[in-house]
Parts: C-alpha cells; structure tokens; sequence
C-alpha cells in the first residue's frame, strides 16, 4: 500500500484578529506535517461574509509568517488547488454540486423556515424547558421538503422563496469515529442536528465547505479546536453520504486554552482584565480603530511565543522545556497533546522570554537595539555609547535583570546618560557631610589609576574606606546613587569600568554638588 503524502491545513475566518489559540491550532499542524515531511495550508474559510473584517486575512498571514509557521500552499503562495479562499471557490461552482449530490441521494433536504419561525420555535422550546434543535425530533413540524407535499415544495420554489440546504441526521444511530488525541469517540445521533450546508445566498457553510475542500485538496489530517467535537458526527455522516469515507481526513480534536484561574475559555477580555496580549500581533478594529496589544509589538521572541504555546496542551515527556522550532518539529506527536484544557500562564510566558534573551548573545542583542539606543538618547551616530563593544558590555551587565530587549533602554538609562534625580531615601538614610571627603578622595585615586577597570575600581574604593576609616557598607549605596541615581542595579564596579573614570568620576563630582 503506497502511503499517502501527509497534509494539514488551518482555514481560519476572516472575522478578526487572530487568537492565540488559533495560532496554536496552526502550529501543531504545522510540526505534525513537517515531522513527516508532508505539507501545510493556509486556507480562508470566509463562508460567512457577515462576519468578514477588512484585514482579517492579511493579519493572519502575517501572524503566521512571524511565528515562522511557513505556509507551502494557500493564500498567500498559491499552489495546485487554488484559489484558497471559499468565497472565490463558490463562485466557481465546487460546492453546489456535492449539495445536490445529498439531495438526489435524499440524504439533504430543502428548509424554507424564516428566521423569525425559527426564533418562535427556540421560543417554545425555552417556554418548555428545552433547547430547541432542528433534527430528527422536530424537522416533520418545521417548513421543509419533509414535511411539505411535492406540490407545495414546487410552488415556493417557483415563487423563489428563500431556502437552505439541510443535512438529514438519522434518528437512533450512534456516530464513532477514532480521535488522534481523545481515542475513539462515540455520539448518538439524535443529539446532532440537522446542519445547514447551504445558505439561502448559496453560499456553503463550514459544515459542506470545509469537507468538500479537504477532499479535493488531498488533507489527510483535520487538527482542530474541541468546540468542533460537537459537530465531529455531522462531518462523518456526510462523508459517507457522499460515499467518500475513504477520502476523510484523521481528526485530532485540540484541548481548549483557558483562563489563568482555569475557569472557562480563555478571551481578550481576560487579557485586557489581566493585562497580557491574547494576539501574536497587535490589532487596530477597523470599524473602531480599538488597539489590542500583540506579544510582537509586547518585545516577544516569536520563538519564545511559539515555544510557549506549543507547551499548552502537549508536553514532550521530558524535563526539556526550551525548544528551537527544529526541536518542536521532531518531538511533536498527538500521543503527547491531552485532552483536558490548557491552562495559560502569563508568568510562564514571560519566563520563555527570559530564556531566549539570556540565551542570545549580547553582541546580537546589541545589533538588535543600535538604533533605539540611538533615537531614545538622541546620541549622534559616532557616540561611544552606540559602539557596539559598549553595547556588549552593557547587555551584559543588564541581562539577569532583562525579560525584553527594549527594557535595556528603560532599566539602563543610567548606562547611557548620567541621572538627574537621586533616590531620596538612599540619600535621607546614608548622606552625611563628613562622607563629602572620602568620594573627592576616591575620585583623586581613581584618576591617578594606571589600568582602570572593574577590579581596579574596587580596590581604589577598599583602600580609601580603609584609609580614612569608614566601612564600605556605609558608603557603597551612595556611590551607587551618584552613579546611577537609584540604589539598586546592575554589578556596581562592573558599571563604573563600562562608564570609565572620567565619566564615573563626574557623576560623584555632579551628586556632591547638588547635594
């Protein structure tokens, strides 16, 4: 038996930005395919066009493409099934010939009910204590090719009355089917409704659509969210339906990502509540010009972001944590993903980051922020604080304290410029006059110092304490201050050898002053 070529797509809507969840969907279509040397999708499921948000499309392939997702065919690179984007195949006809295919094989039937007879009927359902749902117990007292005689059916097609194409569920039967992650899943099919395949503007809806393209575009695995499983039994019936069982692609139903408490889906709300980024990419709303932040503009590593997100809802079985995407690819099997939902951790985010930036070397990360350094400090381009060499230098004092690249400007300004404003309570609880001595004595020392460096520095500061007497705990903090002018940092000598000391001596001279 040849072994068939494996393919994943991700066919998200148009409808928005997309939710990290939905990048994760993609990614671990993404590392199945390429484990096994097949191919990846990019399809846009834009059936609903109500729904549809200017840049929604554009947005996802550019989340993709940041993410390192890379697309083989689809949307953006085009390939042999094009187009990708529904609404485009529906106008060349795909869609509606397996609609009729149902309806000549009376597995699909013609549903005339207006939107106002169906809310009376949700109506009377709620008034009973029910949920109403169109199938096998009720489509006999609804407006259809079922209930209706032949005669009647011909008549409101003849006045071109408005109708949608229904799937016809059969009662008392029990769908099964094997789930690459929950195992084999079973539902009886009266709890599944009879799915609206076709709208009444012909557009087809996910429920044909996305069968009718997986078939025709050769996907041999569907990975999708758990709020699919529900539809899962529809799906199948209509594959065999159309006598294609053959043709149906392995599912593989994902675990939810939610909350941080655990408590429900995880939503942009609980990220504004929370403060963290629910999208790879900042969105503006077209129709509000609302800005939801991104992990991308947020200072993420797109291969933090990544990591992280591959690590909610599958876990490699090992103490590894840190992957590269070459790494993901090779580790990554459905045996690993759970079934339960995945909870998502902001803290935990962060901490990838950390990872990743301490994992790059200071000099990359130099050439990274060359430029913003530039432009924050207004340093003209021959400064020595944009010299590489001194960015290198500076990174590396900075990093334990770094979890983002843009935070050396921020929580380093005391590297580049000398302060302004000196930490008060520092200053209440250490300054003494007397003191005025000892800092114009370690400048002098400093100053006749041959080598200067971070060793040097010290032993200048050891040996002035010492000669006159004080202790280096009472005016450690101080010189920190004159320094930097706050009383906490980076290594301390460390931070005088990268200033220099002339620099660094000017700074105790500029602090005294003012004081």
């Amino acid at each position: 038996m040849i072994q068939k070529r494996i393919r994943t797509r991700f066919a998200p809507s148009p409808t928005g930005p997309l939710h990290m969840g939905g990048v994760r969907t993609a990614l671990y279509n993404y590392l199945f395919a390429k484990k096994h040397g097949g191919d990846f999708l990019l399809r846009i499921e834009d059936t609903d066009q109500t729904r549809f948000v200017p840049g929604a499309e554009q947005y996802i392939i550019e989340a993709l493409n940041w993410c390192g997702i890379k697309i083989d065919e689809g949307v953006s690179v085009g390939g042999k099934f094009a187009p990708y984007k529904q609404s485009e195949r529906k106008e060349l006809g795909i869609y509606q010939k397996y609609a009729e295919n149902l309806l000549e094989k009376g597995f699909a039937y013609l549903a005339f009910d207006t939107s106002e007879e169906l809310d009376l009927a949700r109506k009377n359902a709620e008034a009973n204590k029910q949920t109403f749902m169109y199938g096998a117990s009720s489509r006999l007292q609804m407006k259809n090719s079922l209930s209706l005689s032949k005669n009647e059916v011909e008549e409101k097609l003849k006045n071109k009355e408005p109708y949608v194409v229904r799937l016809k569920v059969p009662a008392g039967e029990t769908v099964t089917f094997n789930d690459l992650i929950r195992g084999e899943v079973s539902f009886p099919s009266d709890t599944v409704d009879d799915k609206v395949l076709l709208k009444s503007d012909g557009m087809p809806t996910y429920h044909l659509a996305h069968i009718v393209d997986d078939i025709l575009m050769e996907i041999t695995h569907a990975v999708r969210g758990e709020e699919w499983l529900p539809s899962a039994p529809a799906h199948i019936l209509t594959y065999q339906y159309l006598g294609l069982i053959d043709k149906m692609p392995q599912y593989a139903h994902l675990p939810l990502l939610l909350k941080p408490d655990g408590n429900g889906k995880l939503s942009k709300r609980d990220g504004d509540r929370l403060g963290f980024p629910v999208f790879p990419l900042e969105w503006k709303d077209p129709s509000s010009d609302e800005i939801s932040s991104g992990y991308r503009e947020k200072g993420y590593y797109p291969d933090a972001f990544v990591n992280m997100l591959a690590f909610l809802g599958w876990n490699p079985g090992t103490e590894q944590e840190i992957f590269n995407m070459e790494e993901l690819i090779a580790a990554f099997s459905f045996e690993h993903v759970q079934k339960a939902g995945a909870k998502f951790n902001p803290e935990k985010t962060l901490w990838f980051n950390e990872q990743y930036l301490r994992n790059k070397s200071s000099l990359e990360i130099a050439e990274n922020i060359q430029e913003k350094i530039q432009s924050t400090f207004k340093f003209a381009p021959n400064a020595p604080q944009l010299q590489l060499s001194y960015l290198e230098k500076a990174i590396d004092l900075l990093k334990p304290r770094l979890q983002f690249e843009h935070q050396i400007s921020e929580i380093g300004n005391y590297l580049f410029v000398a302060p302004q404003n000196y930490d008060e309570q520092v200053l209440a609880k250490r300054w003494k006059p007397e003191l005025k001595a000892f800092f114009e004595t370690l400048c002098n020392k400093w100053l006749s110092t041959n080598d200067f460096n971070a060793a040097e520095a010290e032993n200048g500061f050891k040996e002035t304490a010492s000669e006159l007497n004080i202790k280096p705990g009472e005016v450690m903090q101080l010189l920190r201050v004159f320094i930097s002018g706050v009383g906490a940092g980076v290594d301390l000598f460390g931070m005088i050898a990268l200033l220099g000391r002339e620099e660094s001596v000017a700074r105790i001279k500029m602090a005294i002053s003012k004081l």
